[in-house]
C-alpha cells in the first residue's frame, strides 16, 4: 500500500501554514490538500486556531491589569537587588 500524500502533508502541515516549506514542497502540499478532503479539513482547523491565537495576541490587558502587573514585577524586581 502506498502512501498517498498524507503522512508527509501531516508533518509538515505547520511549517506549509507559515510558508517555511521551499516551493517545490509547497506545491507539493498544495495540490495533495485541494485532492484530499481529510488533510484539508486538517489544515482548515489549524488555520483558525493559529488566526484565533493571533486575535487573542494582539488584544491588550485592561489598564488596571497592565499596571498590576508591572507594580508586581518591580516589587519582584526590587526584592532580588
Amino acid at each position: 500500500m502506498t502512501d498517498c500524500g498524507c503522512a508527509k502533508a501531516t508533518r509538515d502541515l505547520e511549517e506549509y501554514l507559515r510558508n517555511e516549506v521551499c516551493k517545490t514542497e509547497h506545491a507539493d502540499i498544495r495540490e495533495h490538500l485541494e485532492h484530499c478532503p481529510d488533510c484539508r479539513e486538517e489544515a482548515l482547523v489549524a488555520t483558525t486556531l493559529t488566526e484565533a491565537v493571533a486575535r487573542a495576541c494582539k488584544e491588550t490587558a485592561p489598564e488596571e491589569l497592565r499596571d498590576q502587573v508591572i507594580s508586581t514585577l518591580r516589587a519582584a524586581q526590587a526584592a532580588h537587588h
